[in-house]
């Protein structure tokens, strides 16, 4: 039987070798394949770049004296056209260029990454999400600014619905809306938690996250990235519970899900750690430890941890730059324009509204986020 199948005057034997040999090009030029989708638009947004995270840029922008000389200088950069008088208008300004870059992104873009931009894209709507429940709660007007900023359509809907609706209501609203059941009994509890709510948002856009699926090989990169912002999720919502002086029931409520350095039960253990400092002391042997332990003296003369949650963010752009010349072949120069382009519209406006209020250069450089040289 064999020998028959080997006889090379045996059409079935060729057959078969025509197919291992279709199948083995197949599996070696699915990388390949890979490759070619992210050629154009990494290389696109590398020429782009971010200019706006590096501190010699900043400190001239922050040098302006008025909002006017401050948008005159933003517009000499490439890719930049910002307009209006008032700093609301450049402001907005702003968030219309992070969302015009959001789109060229998804545009440029194979189309297998489509999904994970549209769900990515959400992000810039969790803020207004979480304000809108939070004056529901409150008993506040959510006024038609929150609604008017929504870029997503179907939490401009969102918002809408809780808008117009009863207190009562709310539940239901985001039950039928797909967010996660904890929300939606946290809401229902007779003393509610605000930072809780935040968490239970930031939850639920992840879980979104982390199931779209993305090119070949590409889900290496994007989990490490996930895992990442996680963890910096994490120690912020641990950073600010032990500020207000949360037990340690409460603080477990806000862990998000396992990272990359804390899983679960690492988070218990700080959970039982009564001060911000020792927090920091025993997160020793992390990527995090360094720049938090660096920022403790600031932390101990202005009792903010917004101090920390800037460090982290300055550190978060650097562990994307590693996961991004890991990953350089497909995902990962994605990924780092992605989060340094968001950082870079959130240090324009504070600057601009830095300017505009007369706030000091030094306050101001304090809420920067910047790339390590």
């Amino acid at each position: 039987m064999i020998s028959e199948l080997l006889d090379p005057n045996n059409i079935y034997m060729w057959i078969l070798i025509v197919g291992i040999i279709v199948f083995a090009i197949a599996i070696m030029s699915r990388p390949f394949s890979t490759y070619l989708k992210f050629v154009y638009p990494n290389a696109k947004f590398e020429s782009i770049g971010n200019p706006f995270i590096k501190i010699k840029n900043i400190e001239s922008i922050i040098d302006n004296k008025n909002i006017d000389s401050f948008k005159e200088s933003v517009n000499t950069y490439r890719d930049y056209n910002l307009k209006g008088e008032k700093v609301y208008d450049i402001q907005k300004s702003l968030d219309e260029n992070l969302l015009q870059n959001f789109v060229m992104m998804k545009n440029d873009s194979s189309k297998k990454m489509k999904d994970f931009f549209n769900i990515y894209f959400e992000k810039l709507d969790l803020h207004l999400i979480k304000t809108a429940i939070k004056h529901k709660i409150s008993n506040r007007e959510i006024n038609d600014d929150i609604i008017e900023k929504t870029f997503n359509k179907n939490y401009r809907k969102l918002v809408i619905k809780i808008k117009d609706s009863k207190k009562d209501e709310l539940a239901n609203i985001l039950k039928n809306f797909g967010i996660s059941e904890k929300l939606v009994n946290s809401i229902s509890e007779d003393k509610i938690d605000f930072l809780l709510i935040d968490s239970y948002v930031d939850k639920y856009f992840i879980d979104r996250l982390n199931n779209v699926k993305v090119p070949y090989r590409c889900d290496i990169g994007k989990k490490k990235f996930l895992k990442t912002f996680i963890d910096i999720l994490n120690i912020k919502n641990l950073l600010r519970a032990k500020q207000n002086g949360y037990n340690i029931e409460d603080c477990k409520k806000l862990f998000i899900d396992n990272g990359n350095e804390i899983p679960e039960w690492k988070y218990i253990e700080l959970s039982k750690i009564d001060s911000v400092s020792q927090i920091i002391s025993a997160l020793e042997g992390t990527s995090f430890f360094n720049v938090l332990k660096d920022n403790i003296e600031k932390y101990n003369n202005d009792k903010s941890t917004q101090i920390f949650e800037t460090a982290l963010d300055c550190l978060f752009i650097d562990l994307v730059s590693k996961i991004s010349m890991k990953n350089y072949t497909n995902i990962g120069p994605t990924l780092r324009f992605l989060i340094s382009k968001e950082f870079e519209i959130m240090n324009l406006k504070i600057i601009s509204k830095g300017i505009s209020e007369r706030i000091s250069k030094d306050i101001i450089k304090d809420l920067i986020v910047i790339e390590e040289a």
